[in-house]
C-alpha cells in the first residue's frame, strides 16, 4: 500500500450543467465565471463590453469548459432579443441549468430632484426591466431542466434605499419583490430561485458611490464566488426562495 495519499480531484457541483450569466465582465460576474467554470458550468457569458468580455473568456477557458460569449446591451435589448438568445442556447448547447445575473446599472448618487429624466428611465430598465424580460424568455428552456436554478444578485435595501441612490435603488427593490413573488409562483415546480445579497464588495460600481472607501467590511468580489456556485448547484435548494446574504467567513474557501 503506498504510503502516499493521491490527489484528489475539485468537487465539480456544476459539472454537466449550463449556466447563462450576465454581467460577466463586472466584479461579482467575473469572480463568479471564473468560480463556476471550475466546478464544471458550461458558462454563456453575456455583457455590452466585448474586451472585457473577451478577457473573462480567457480566465474562464483556462478554469474549466469552454465558454460561450454572447454579447448584449441590456438598455437596448428587446424581448424579441432575449428570446433569440433562448432559441441560440437550446440550438447550440442543448439545454439550460441556471442563469445568474450579475448585471447592474449605477453611474453615481444624485438627488432625485435632479435626476435627468431619461437616466433615471435607463436605470429601472436595466436593473430591473431587462432582467424580467430576459428570465421570462428563459423559463421555458429552464423547466425542461432536471434541476433548474435562477439567482439574482441583489443589493443591500439598507443602503440603496437612502438619499441619492435615485433609480438603481428603487430598482434593486423591486429586483427584492421579482424574486419574492417569482419563486412564490414557481413554488410548485422544479424551477429554484433565489437572490443572493453580497456584504460590501469593492468593485467599480461600489466605487462611484465612495471615492475614499474605507469601510473594513469591503472584500474583493471572489468573497462572493462561491456562494453563486452554492446557489446553482444542487446545495442551493436549501436557499430557495430566499435571499441569501451570507458573511464572507460561512462561505467555503
Amino acid at each position: 500500500m503506498s504510503l502516499f495519499a493521491l490527489p484528489t480531484a475539485a468537487p465539480q457541483p456544476l459539472a454537466g450543467r449550463v449556466v447563462l450569466l450576465t454581467g460577466a465582465h463586472g466584479g461579482l460576474g467575473a469572480a463568479a465565471a471564473e468560480a463556476c467554470a471550475a466546478a464544471g458550468a458550461t458558462l454563456v457569458l453575456l455583457g455590452r463590453k466585448v474586451p472585457k468580455l473577451n478577457r473573462v473568456y480567457d480566465t474562464v477557458a483556462q478554469a474549466g469548459p469552454e465558454p460561450v460569449l454572447y454579447p448584449l446591451d441590456l438598455e437596448g435589448a428587446t424581448p424579441d432579443d432575449y428570446a433569440e438568445l433562448a432559441e441560440r442556447i437550446h440550438a447550440e448547447l442543448g439545454r439550460l441549468d441556471g442563469l445568474l445575473h450579475c448585471a447592474a446599472e449605477f453611474r453615481g448618487l444624485t438627488p432625485l430632484e435632479h435626476i435627468d429624466p431619461a437616466a433615471f428611465a435607463r436605470a429601472i430598465h436595466v436593473n430591473l426591466t431587462a432582467p424580467w424580460w430576459l428570465l421570462q424568455a428563459c423559463l421555458p428552456l429552464l423547466r425542461q431542466a432536471g434541476d433548474p436554478s435562477v439567482v439574482l444578485a441583489v443589493d443591500d435595501p439598507a443602503r440603496v434605499g437612502q438619499a441619492y441612490w435615485g433609480g438603481y435603488g428603487v430598482a434593486q427593490h423591486g429586483l427584492r419583490a421579482l424574486v419574492e413573488m417569482l419563486a412564490a409562483e414557481l413554488a410548485g415546480t422544479q424551477v429554484r430561485v433565489a437572490g443572493l445579497q453580497p456584504g460590501p464588495m469593492r468593485t467599480a460600481l461600489r466605487g462611484r458611490a465612495y471615492a475614499d472607501d474605507l469601510d473594513p467590511r469591503a472584500r474583493d468580489a471572489a468573497a462572493y464566488a462561491g456562494a453563486c456556485v452554492t446557489l446553482l448547484s444542487p446545495a442551493g435548494a436549501a436557499h430557495r426562495g430566499t435571499i441569501w446574504a451570507p458573511e464572507p467567513g460561512d462561505l467555503p474557501a
